[in-house]
C-alpha cells in the first residue's frame, strides 16, 4: 500500500506589493533619528580628517590596500594583526546577543542597513507618490503621463541614493576628496567605477524592490534570534486580555454597557497597514516581524482618537503575557538577569583585552625562519653556524635605526648582509618608515656547541622603549 502523495506546496511565492501607511509617534521619531545618525556617519565619515604625522594618510577611517593598513582614528592595524579584526567580530556578535536578550530584534527594527535604506526608499516613495491609498490608486490606475512621471521620478531618486551609497563605500578605500575629484573627472581607477556600479545595483534592488523579502527569506538572523530569545526579553506584543473580543467602537461600547465581554481592539487594521512587512501582530509574533514599533504608534494613535488608553500593542515579555492571560498583574521588566549580565561581562572583557593590547603594543615586530637545508654548518675552526631569514618590521611613519641581537646562546656571534655590526651579538639595522626589511642572518656558536638550544631574536629601538621578540632554535651536532 503506497502512501498518499502530499499536497503540492509551492517552493516560492511571488512578492505581493505592500503599501505601508505613514504613522507618527515615539518609535517613528526614534527611527528617524537613528536613520539620520547612521546615514550621516556612513556618508560623511570618509571626509573626516585625522592627523597622524608626516608621511601618513590623514583620513580618519581608511582601508589602505596598497599600504596594507587599516586606519581608524588613532588606531592602525597591520595585516599581521588580524586578531583585532576577529575581536571586533566577536564584540559585534556579543552586542547582537545582548540586544536580542534585552529587546528581541531591536537590531532588525532600527539599526540593520537593510531596514535603514528600505525605510529611506519608502520615505522617498511616499513623498513623490503619496501615502498608502494614493500609491494603491496609482498602481491600480492605467498608465498615463502623470503615472509614468511619478514612477520615473521615484526610481530616479532611488538610483541617486543607491549611486551615492556605492560611491560613499569606495571612499573608505582611498583618500575621499582625491577620489571624488577623480570620479568627477573620469580619472578614477576602473575598479572604483565597477564597485560603485555593483553597490548601486544591489542597493537599488534590495531596498527598492526586494525589501521585506530580504528579511524573511535571505537573512538568517530571524531564525537564529528565535533560539536566543527567552521569556524575559521585550518583544512587540498584542495584549489579548485587553483587546479581545474585537469589535467596532459602537458594538463594543454596547456590549460593555450590557456587561458582556468586549475588547479595546476595534479591528481597524491600522497596525497592519503601518507595518513595513504587513504583519498582523494580533496573530502573535512572527518571523516576518522586525519589531520596529510602528504598529505601536499606529495603535496608540487610534486609541487616543477613540478615547481609550494607549498600550494595546507594546513591548512586553512572554512572562507578562502569560500572567495577564491568567488574570495576574504583570511583573516588572528584568533587563538585568544572568543572560544579559553574561553578555555584558563578555563585551567588557573582550573590549578591555583589546584595548589593553592596543595601548601596550609595540611599533616594532620581528619574525624568523630557520634554514632547513643544511640545518647547521660546522666551520673549519670548529664553530657551528645556523642561518635564518629574519624580517624586521617598522610600523612607525619615520625611518629608524634598530638593534638586532640574539639571546639564549652563550658567546654567540651574529652577522647579516647589509647590517652594521655594533657588537659581537648585536647588529644595527636601518628600516624605512612603514616597511619590512628582510635579512639573511648568520648566528655562530663557539666550538663544542652541541644539541638544540632555544634562542630569541630581540629588536629594540635605542631612541625609545619599543622592542619586539621572536623565538627560534639553534641546532648543533649531536656530539
Amino acid at each position: 500500500m503506497t502512501a498518499a502523495a502530499p499536497d503540492d506546496v509551492p517552493l516560492y511565492e511571488s512578492r505581493k506589493a505592500i503599501y505601508p501607511q505613514a504613522v507618527r509617534g515615539r518609535f517613528r521619531t526614534i527611527k528617524w533619528a537613528i536613520m539620520a545618525l547612521t546615514l550621516g556617519v556612513y556618508y560623511l565619515l570618509p571626509f573626516v580628517r585625522w592627523n597622524r604625522g608626516p608621511g601618513a594618510p590623514d583620513q580618519a577611517v581608511l582601508l589602505d590596500f596598497p599600504g596594507r593598513r587599516f586606519y581608524f582614528f588613532f588606531i592602525e592595524i597591520w595585516p599581521q594583526e588580524v586578531t583585532y579584526i576577529a575581536g571586533l567580530l566577536i564584540l559585534a556578535a556579543l552586542a547582537l546577543f545582548l540586544m536580542n536578550a534585552v529587546a528581541g530584534r531591536i537590531w532588525c527594527g532600527y539599526l540593520c542597513p537593510q531596514t535603514v535604506w528600505t525605510d529611506l526608499f519608502m520615505a522617498v516613495e511616499r513623498v513623490i507618490q503619496g501615502d498608502r491609498r494614493d500609491r494603491m490608486r496609482l498602481d491600480a490606475a492605467p498608465w498615463t503621463p502623470r503615472k509614468v512621471g511619478l514612477k520615473l521620478a521615484t526610481h530616479a531618486a532611488w538610483l541617486v541614493i543607491a549611486w551615492w551609497t556605492g560611491g560613499a563605500w569606495v571612499l573608505y578605500f582611498a583618500d575621499a576628496p582625491t577620489l571624488v575629484w577623480q570620479l568627477a573627472t573620469v580619472q578614477a581607477p576602473l575598479v572604483a567605477y565597477a564597485w560603485i556600479a555593483i553597490l548601486t545595483g544591489t542597493t537599488y534592488l534590495l531596498a527598492g524592490h526586494m525589501r521585506e523579502q530580504v528579511c524573511t527569506y535571505m537573512c538568517p538572523w530571524p531564525r537564529i534570534q528565535a533560539a536566543l530569545t527567552d521569556e524575559q526579553a521585550l518583544t512587540i506584543t498584542y495584549r489579548y486580555d485587553r483587546g479581545e473580543p474585537r469589535g467596532s467602537v459602537k458594538k463594543n461600547a454596547a456590549l460593555k454597557e450590557a456587561g458582556e465581554p468586549a475588547g479595546d481592539c476595534v479591528d481597524c487594521m491600522a497596525c497592519v497597514f503601518a507595518c513595513p512587512h504587513e504583519v498582523d501582530i494580533r496573530n502573535g509574533l512572527q518571523v516576518d516581524c522586525i519589531q520596529c514599533g510602528l504598529c505601536i504608534d499606529a495603535c496608540d494613535t487610534v486609541m487616543r482618537r477613540i478615547g481609550r488608553p494607549e498600550g494595546l500593542i507594546g513591548y512586553d515579555t512572554d512572562v507578562n503575557v502569560e500572567r495577564r492571560a491568567a488574570g495576574l498583574a504583570p511583573e516588572p521588566v528584568r533587563v538585568v538577569r544572568p543572560r544579559t549580565v553574561l553578555y555584558a561581562a563578555l563585551i567588557v572583557g573582550v573590549g578591555g583585552l583589546m584595548t589593553w593590547s592596543l595601548l601596550g603594543r609595540s611599533s616594532l615586530a620581528v619574525s624568523s625562519v630557520h634554514d632547513r637545508n643544511p640545518v647547521f654548518v660546522r666551520l673549519s675552526d670548529g664553530t657551528v653556524r645556523n642561518a635564518y631569514t629574519v624580517r624586521v618590521m617598522n610600523k612607525a611613519h619615520e625611518e629608524r635605526v634598530l638593534t638586532l641581537e640574539v639571546a639564549g646562546l652563550a658567546q654567540a656571534q651574529i652577522d647579516a648582509v647589509g647590517a652594521e655590526i655594533a657588537e659581537a651579538a648585536r647588529l644595527r639595522v636601518r628600516v624605512e618608515p612603514d616597511q619590512t626589511r628582510e635579512l639573511r642572518v648568520l648566528v655562530t656558536a663557539p666550538r663544542g656547541t652541541t644539541g638544540s638550544h632555544d634562542i630569541t631574536f630581540l629588536v629594540t629601538d635605542p631612541a625609545g622603549s619599543d622592542r619586539a621578540l621572536a623565538g627560534d632554535h639553534f641546532v648543533g651536532p649531536k656530539d
